[in-house]
C-alpha cells in the first residue's frame, strides 16, 4: 500500500499541530520556530513560518521525520487540532 498523501499545510498550522502533540516552542529565530519535545530522546524540529504560505512537500516530510511521526500519524494530529 502506498503512503498517505501529504496534506497542504502552512508553517503556522504545523506548529499548532506539533504543540498539541506535546512539542513546546523553544525559540523563534527570524521566521523559523524551533520546537522541542522534552521526552527521551529529546527531539528538535525547526519549522519555517512565512505568513500563510504552504510548506513544500519535501520540507513538510522532513519536519514529520524530525518529529518522529509517520505521515499517517501527522495527519491524525492535524485532524485533532
Amino acid at each position: 500500500m502506498a503512503g498517505a498523501r501529504l496534506p497542504a499545510v502552512s508553517g503556522r498550522r504545523a506548529v499548532r499541530a506539533l504543540t498539541s502533540a506535546g512539542f513546546m516552542v523553544d525559540r523563534i529565530v527570524g521566521s523559523h520556530h524551533v520546537l522541542v519535545y522534552p521526552g527521551n530522546p529529546r527531539r528538535t524540529v525547526t519549522i519555517p513560518v512565512h505568513g500563510g504560505r504552504e510548506l513544500k512537500p519535501g520540507t513538510l516530510r522532513s519536519i514529520i521525520r524530525q518529529a518522529g511521526f509517520t505521515v499517517e500519524e501527522f495527519i491524525s494530529v492535524l485532524r485533532e487540532t
